[in-house]
C-alpha cells in the first residue's frame, strides 16, 4: 500500500513539474506571442485596406460584381496568411510552419487533381474578367452560339441569344476557342450581291449603285463605298457592294441590306434595268404527249 502511495505521488509529482516547465516556456515566450498578437492586428488592418483600395481603384474594371468581390476576399485572406507565416516565424515555431506548408502543398494537389475541370473553369472566368475584348451586353458570336454577354462567372460565361433564350457556355471551352466581339468597334463592312441581265450597260449599273448606297448610308472619313462585278452567271452577270455602317449587333446588319435591297430594286424597275432570274424552257421537239385510253372507258 506504501508503494503505491509514493508512487501516486511520484506521478504527481513529475505532472507538477512539467506544468511548471509549461508556465516557463508561456512566460520566457510571452514577448513573442504578444509580438505574434500584433502582428496578427496589423496585418488584418493591412488586409482591409488592400481589399478596399483594390474595390476603388482596380476590381471597377471588372464588369462581373461577383468576380470583383471573390477576387477582394482572395487578396484579404493571401495579405492574412502572410501575417499568419510571419507570426509563426516569431513565434519561433519552424517544424510547425514546415508542416502547415507540407500540409497544404499536399491538399493542394489533391484538390487541384479533383477539381481540375472546375479549376479550368475558374481561371477561364478570372482571364475572361480582365480581357478588354469582352464585357458585359457586348454581342459576341462563337462557332456554335452567338448573343449578349449577360453574365460572366468563375464557372461559365451566360449568353443571351436573339430569340431571347439563355445560352451558358464553360470558360474554359470560350477562352479555347475564337469568337468575333461586334461590340469592340462601332462601324463594320457589310455586302450586298446582286445580279443584273446581260443587256444592260454595265457602267450605268455601277455608277446607279454608288450613288443609292452613298445617298443612304454615311460613309464617314476614310470609308467608301465598293462595286465590284464578280462573275457572268447562267443567266446574269453578278456583281457586289460593299459599304459602311453603323453595327454592334446582327441586327444591323440584316436592316441595312434590307434597306439596301429594296433601294436597289426600286431604281433598277425605275431604270428599267433587270434582275434576272433563271428560266428552264422544256423543249419536247417533234415527241407527242399521248394519254393512254382506258380500257373501261367505252
Amino acid at each position: 500500500m506504501k508503494d503505491k502511495f509514493f508512487s501516486i505521488e511520484d506521478a504527481i509529482s513529475k505532472l507538477w513539474d512539467k506544468l511548471d516547465g509549461w508556465m516557463d516556456a508561456i512566460i520566457l515566450r510571452l514577448p513573442n506571442l504578444v509580438m505574434a498578437i500584433l502582428i496578427m492586428i496589423v496585418f488584418y488592418f493591412i488586409a482591409r485596406g488592400v481589399k478596399k483600395l483594390l474595390l476603388k481603384l482596380l476590381l471597377p474594371r471588372i464588369g462581373q460584381k461577383s468576380i470583383q468581390d471573390i477576387i477582394a476576399k482572395i487578396i484579404f485572406l493571401s495579405v492574412l496568411l502572410i501575417g499568419f507565416f510571419i507570426a509563426l516565424g516569431v513565434l519561433e515555431l519552424n517544424k510547425v510552419l514546415t508542416s502547415i506548408l507540407a500540409g497544404a502543398g499536399v491538399v493542394g494537389l489533391a484538390v487541384g487533381l479533383a477539381l481540375q475541370g472546375t479549376l479550368s473553369n475558374t481561371v477561364g472566368g478570372l482571364v475572361l474578367s480582365f480581357m478588354p475584348k469582352i464585357n458585359i451586353n457586348d454581342y459576341i458570336e462563337t462557332d456554335d452560339v452567338k448573343g449578349f454577354v449577360s453574365e460572366i462567372s468563375l464557372r461559365n460565361i451566360v449568353l443571351r441569344r436573339p430569340d431571347n433564350n439563355y445560352t451558358v457556355v464553360p470558360n474554359s471551352k470560350f477562352v479555347e476557342n475564337s469568337f468575333t466581339n461586334y461590340s469592340i468597334s462601332k462601324r463594320s463592312r457589310i455586302t450586298v450581291t446582286c445580279g443584273v441581265g446581260y443587256e444592260s450597260s454595265m457602267q450605268e449599273v455601277e455608277d446607279l449603285v454608288i450613288r443609292i448606297i452613298s445617298e443612304n448610308f454615311e460613309q464617314k472619313k476614310g470609308e467608301s463605298v465598293e462595286f465590284f462585278f464578280t462573275d457572268f452567271g447562267d443567266s446574269s452577270i453578278n456583281f457586289m457592294t460593299r459599304f459602311w455602317i453603323d453595327m454592334v449587333k446582327n441586327k444591323q446588319e440584316y436592316a441595312a441590306k434590307h434597306k439596301a435591297m429594296k433601294l436597289i430594286k426600286s431604281e433598277f424597275d425605275s431604270k428599267g434595268i433587270n434582275i434576272p432570274f433563271p428560266i428552264r424552257t422544256l423543249d419536247f421537239g417533234k415527241n407527242k404527249l399521248q394519254m393512254a385510253k382506258n380500257e373501261n372507258e367505252d
